[in-house]
């Protein structure tokens, strides 16, 4: 513990975390800040290229409203969200990145995101929300954005620094504590707003792959919880913990099961060739209303699947190759055209991995599968406690005042029940079905709102020195009990003195 340098750092607004409702707290903070002469400060515990839950890159953007277009509205968002998560959401949050979320996809094309184009130069949609991006670089050009913005007000970025602890003067955030993942500093963060866009908890519940694919999850597996545990912390009331996102995917790899359904048309059928969703189409009835409604409510559409697998009928098959065939049969008249869009459908079917889950594509390789030709077992994965995605964890938030209920606005839009805490991405709850264009979105509206938090509240609050210091002693103490006891087994991974943490991921 002697050995950590301590590093104190004080700012007006903090942003802690670097995915997508991170750089679009930035873009936003950045342009107010300028105006408003705010200092903004932004941690990432890692690179902001490839953090977050876009990491690897994504296949298409899940939430695009086209409202210029008149394709939808706001409140026929708000009704897909509504009967997606049977009922349990926020029209108010839902609402409030709805009609913004636009103009941020337009900002991603700005940025240099190549969006799929039809021949009439429209965008092409997977399904009524979605977009078709080739974004394996989709996080790198979100981040350049924020990086750029940040440093046109010169900003400090600081990367590979691993947030815990938060600090608080009586009912305000005040800081926070953390330390460097490469070198042995102890951080100090003073500020008078702090933004908490940590991700959700991942490895909770055990994942499907074991030995070598120990680690592989749907979401991030660096998710860690750190957004609930750091507001739990500080004392904010959160909200929907009892929602807990179980997606179907691929089998082994996660990959995603999105394009195929909605782009390809594609069918799933247990292992007896029995479509699921035909089948058991009255069970539906005991989940009215919202088992009636269309789409059907993803977590019904899961649980169909997994009766049968109860009932010895699984695997359950994605028949992509029916998909592919069925698609390119409306140019069996030309077998020149035929071909090509034989051709087409299997590069797109490949693409859909490669920009988003590239491991699917190598399982894919390795085990001599081709989608055209062969089906690929789907399975549920894991739970996730996500606020982000379809999920609904995170912290209680205000809304905004033009459109939240009396009791749920309390001065500044997204920030949680903790004065100056303000609560992005999988931090906030009750509003699902953001994603990552919606992520970016809530960033920037947290992000202008943060700015004019600081400018309201012009003072610094206190942190108290001997608090630090006792939080400094016990984040640092493993490393202290570690250096004292691992000399007494030949295995540092077995030691009656400790716990190392993969051992108590296990012990989850």
């Amino acid at each position: 513990m002697a050995d950590f340098q301590d590093v104190k750092v004080v700012t007006d607004l903090l942003i802690v975390g670097g995915g997508m409702s991170a750089c679009g707290a930035a873009v936003e903070a950045a342009y107010w800040a300028k105006k408003n002469n705010v200092k903004v400060t932004l941690i990432d515990k890692a690179a902001m290229d490839r953090s977050g839950a876009v990491a690897m890159g994504l296949s298409a953007i899940n939430q695009y409203v086209g409202l210029k277009d008149g394709q939808n509205t706001v409140e026929d968002y708000i009704n897909y969200v509504k009967q997606d998560l049977m009922g349990i959401a926020r029209d108010d949050l839902v609402a409030s990145i709805a009609r913004h979320v636009d103009s941020t996809v337009h900002l991603f094309e700005k940025w240099g995101l190549p969006i799929w184009k039809d021949e009439n130069g429209g965008y092409v949609h997977e399904g009524r929300w979605q977009l078709m991006i080739n974004g394996e670089s989709y996080k790198v050009i979100v981040a350049e954005a924020a990086k750029n913005a940040l440093k046109e007000i010169n900003a400090e970025i600081y990367e590979r620094v691993f947030i815990v602890e938060p600090l608080l003067d009586g009912d305000k955030i005040a800081g926070c504590v953390g330390f460097s993942v490469r070198e042995n500093k102890f951080y100090t963060f003073q500020c008078k707003a702090l933004m908490v866009c940590m991700g959700g908890a991942v490895h909770v519940f055990r994942p499907r792959s074991t030995g070598e694919g120990l680690g592989r999850a749907w979401y991030p597996p660096w998710n860690s919880g750190s957004s609930t545990y750091f507001t739990l912390k500080a004392g904010a009331e959160q909200t929907c913990q009892e929602i807990r996102f179980i997606p179907v995917r691929f089998k082994d790899a996660y990959g995603p099961v999105g394009a195929w359904f909605l782009l390809f048309k594609s069918r799933a059928t247990n292992a007896l060739g029995g479509e699921y969703m035909v089948e058991r189409k009255a069970e539906l009835e005991n989940w009215a209303p919202y088992g009636l409604v269309k789409p059907i409510p993803a977590n019904l559409r899961n649980y169909l699947g997994m009766l049968d697998v109860n009932e010895g009928k699984g695997p359950i098959y994605m028949r992509t190759e029916e998909a592919i065939q069925n698609i390119a049969n409306q140019y069996k008249d030309d077998e020149k055209a035929f071909k090509k869009k034989m051709k087409e459908l299997e590069a797109e079917a490949w693409e859909d991995f490669l920009d988003m889950t590239i491991s699917q594509a190598i399982l894919w390789a390795a085990s001599d599968i081709q989608p055209e030709e062969k089906s690929s077992e789907i399975a549920a994965a894991e739970p996730y406690f996500i606020g982000s995605h379809s999920g609904g964890s995170g912290c209680w938030v205000s809304g905004p005042q033009d459109i939240a209920p009396a009791e749920y606005f309390w001065g500044y839009t997204n920030m949680s029940t903790v004065t100056g805490m303000f609560c992005v991405g999988d931090a906030s709850g009750a509003s699902s079905h953001k994603f990552s264009s919606g992520s970016l979105t809530e960033g920037r509206i947290a992000g202008k709102e943060a700015v004019r938090y600081c400018v309201d509240n012009p003072d610094l609050p206190k942190i108290d020195d001997a608090k630090v210091a006792e939080l400094k002693a016990a984040i640092l103490k493993p490393l202290d009990i570690f250096e004292a006891n691992k000399g007494l087994t030949t295995d540092p991974n077995i030691n009656p003195n400790y716990i190392r943490p993969k051992m108590f991921m296990f012990r989850l």
